[in-house]
């Protein structure tokens, strides 16, 4: 009787992308010690992680959001525009889920919480690389309790940020080369898509979201 040798299955490759050293190493630890998976390489920054994407052509990416320079939705941005199919777990600190809308909308396959790295970060990359998301019912608990709400374009939260500086609505205007009126009525907008009572309060529930940085 001849027997078919079935080959095992190819360990899943992974590219860690973080500006802390010891995160990089702790992750590198711990798929290490795992058949099915092995890290390939790592990086510090988003630029330096979109280079060794196109050189390692990873299965799955594990993108820190919070890098100087080239931040991790930026990264996350371009990476996808280069590798539609590119499959990446996005790392962060806060459940927030203006981050974790934003992620998963550029594209993210899971958005993990570091704090669940112990935990979690096996199954999530074997979810992954399976095809399936990974959300934390916690971030998930946070992006539903605002799903009703209208997203901030892109020149809100610009505006918002530029309140959060405290400037008025003729500075933010001349800034941004528009009219007081028109600046107005994006506070206005911004005011009620965030049911915010008032313009600092606007400010405080867009940081707690994740939507805006200082």
């Amino acid at each position: 009787m001849i027997r078919r040798m079935v080959p095992a299955s190819d360990p899943i490759r992974v590219l860690t992308v973080d500006d802390h050293p010891l995160m990089r190493e702790g992750i590198a630890a711990v798929l290490g010690e795992q058949p099915d998976m092995t890290p390939v390489g790592e990086a510090d920054n988003g630029w330096l992680g979109l280079q060794a994407y196109e050189r390692l052509r990873p299965d799955v990416t594990l993108m820190d959001i919070q890098m100087p320079g080239m931040d991790g939705l930026e990264a996350l941005a371009r990476l996808r525009a280069l590798s539609p199919a590119a499959r990446v777990i996005v790392l962060t600190t806060f459940k927030s889920d203006g981050q974790a809308w934003q992620a998963l909308k550029l594209g993210a396959s899971g958005y993990l919480l570091k704090t669940q790295l112990r935990t979690e970060l096996l199954d999530a990359i074997r979810a992954v690389h399976r095809g399936n998301r990974w959300i934390p019912n916690e971030v998930a608990q946070e992006i539903a309790a605002h799903a009703g709400q209208e997203q901030l374009s892109g020149r809100e939260i610009d505006v918002l940020a530029h309140i959060a500086q405290g400037r008025s609505n003729r500075e933010i205007g001349g800034l941004l080369s528009l009219s007081e009126d028109t600046i107005k009525a994006r506070v206005k907008t911004i005011l009620a898509k965030l049911d915010a009572r008032d313009r600092t309060h606007a400010v405080v529930l867009a940081l707690k979201r994740g939507l805006l940085r200082l």
